[in-house]
């Protein structure tokens, strides 16, 4: 079974610059041309020299694209496409333009359907409908609004296979996962670029990230579980060592809208195992088969393994934040204070406790902070902690985390202890450790931390040993771009 191809969508303001753009796109099977994103739509111009096969889409405003010209001079484009030999021409279901489709017997014809609003309930008799046009390939784009909501799509793609033509495509962030596991879910082609609005990813981020080149419909799927997963280099992390160590398997992000909305999708595509992130360390505890003793002490998993069919639930983050702090603090009778009230604090906490510190949790919302240290017994601090209190201060909110950098929990005139310590690794330099190394304090960022916690998973996943140097530059390299697209869009 042949592997799924790289399509890059192309748009421009002219049909001019259509062309610059096509030909800029560097190693794809085939370029998409939306004709409906130039103000002088000519199928002839856009497919002028062409060095690669195309697909020309002119897609109409009421199936969310830009052409708001008649149906006639939409359809005169498209039959223009055909004629000069373009490779395949995109028409919508809901066009009927049977005579179109008719004039080639459904071959080059892709024929699609978009649902902005979610998954339609009647998506395999839509899809049977469609197929009995004749169309050579079948496009469904549905806007998901849980990462489970990719399951119809799942279920289709196993029920098809790429040499009936099915192209399928989840919208939004929950169709990520779509998009990257193309051959998973049945799909001929995947589609990258730069609309971003729908999900796309760039092509580089495909090819340089997810390997996306060598996944295959049985390469196994790891992934990070979290709310909103945009500020995340763990894909980067762990996709480089997985290739390092030359293992068929990908790393792929997996923001879910809940515990069970994760726990569902995950059984089904057979996930290896998970990274567990913002806000799921605790309500994943309860869902997993089986706990391991540091996790149970702790209350709450980062990481998730799957053997033999059970999800055990672990914690990797108390050892990846002492890493760190090794032959650099002494911890013994250290004053610590630990800001928020989640998993990560309920790690640090255990941690700190173990080597010998005294520790006060503070968070925002007290009864939290109370919850937690009856769990792990804790002495309860004010928020934020009062000056003077504090050896060792600990930042385990997501306060100052890409994309609101400005923010920081403690005021800049309140560093009155030693050593600072941000979980936050994005940006790798947050304005609470600037604000502290100004008032003298010795700072630790986040990225130390999640680079040894990463290590820890992933030895806990394979059994062998990950590359610590290797995970780290990857990280650093995608926090660059981080800094590169937040620059360009200043």
């Amino acid at each position: 079974m042949a592997k799924p191809l790289l399509c890059v969508t192309v748009t421009a303001a002219t049909t001019a610059e259509l062309r610059q753009k096509r030909d800029a796109v560097d190693d794809a099977d085939l370029v998409e041309l939306r004709l409906d994103s130039v103000s002088d739509p000519s199928a002839a111009g856009a497919l002028a020299d062409r060095r690669r096969p195309a697909i020309v889409t002119c897609r109409p405003a009421w199936e969310g694209g830009y052409f708001k010209g008649s149906e006639e001079e939409r359809k005169k484009i498209l039959l223009e496409a055909l004629s000069l030999g373009a490779e395949f021409v995109d028409v919508e279901w809901r066009a009927r333009f049977d005579d179109l489709i008719a004039q080639t017997g459904g071959r080059r014809i892709v024929l699609s359907a978009h649902d902005y609003h979610g998954v339609p309930i009647d998506l395999t008799a839509r899809v049977h409908a469609m197929r009995s046009t004749g169309a050579e390939v079948i496009k469904i784009a549905a806007t998901l609004t849980c990462l489970s909501d990719c399951m119809p799509l799942l279920d289709l793609g196993a029920q098809s296979s790429r040499q009936s033509g099915f192209v399928m495509i989840g919208m939004g962030q929950y169709g990520l996962v779509t998009r990257i596991l193309a051959a998973r879910f049945g799909s001929l082609w995947t589609y990258a670029g730069t609309i971003t609005d729908i999900g796309q990813l760039s092509a580089q981020s495909l090819l340089k990230d997810y390997h996306f080149r060598s996944l295959t419909d049985s390469t196994n799927v790891y992934g990070v579980v979290g709310g909103s997963l945009a500020h995340s280099v763990s894909p980067a992390m762990h996709n480089a060592a997985f290739r390092a160590a030359r293992l068929d398997a990908v790393y792929v992000p997996l923001p879910a809208a809940s515990a069970a909305d994760f726990q569902t999708f995950g059984r089904a595509i057979g996930i290896r195992g998970a990274s567990v992130t913002i806000p799921f360390k605790v309500s994943l505890f309860d869902c997993v088969d089986e706990v391991d003793a540091v996790a149970r002490r702790i209350g709450a998993i980062n990481t998730i393994r799957v053997a033999d069919g059970r999800w055990i639930g672990g914690n990797t983050d108390a050892i990846g934040f002492l890493d760190p702090l090794q032959d650099r603090v002494a911890l013994t009778g250290l004053r610590a204070s630990v800001l928020g009230a989640g998993g990560a604090a309920r790690a640090v906490i255990v941690a700190l406790a173990s080597s010998g510190g005294s520790v006060r949790l503070h968070a925002r919302n007290r009864g939290q902070a109370e919850d937690v240290s009856v769990l792990t017994p804790v002495e309860v601090g004010p928020w934020p902690p009062e000056p003077g209190s504090w050896d060792l201060l600990i930042n385990c909110t997501p306060i100052g985390m890409y994309p609101r950098v400005d923010e920081t929990p403690v005021p800049a005139d309140q560093f009155t202890g030693r050593y600072v310590y941000d979980l936050v690794y994005n940006p790798s330099t947050t304005r609470l450790l600037r604000e502290a190394a100004a008032a003298g304090c010795q700072t630790f960022g986040g990225l130390e931390m999640l680079v040894a916690q990463a290590r820890e998973q992933f030895e806990w996943w394979t059994g062998a040993r990950a590359p610590a140097g290797m995970m780290r530059e990857a990280a650093l390299q995608r926090l660059a771009e981080f800094t590169r697209d937040e620059n360009h869009l200043v």
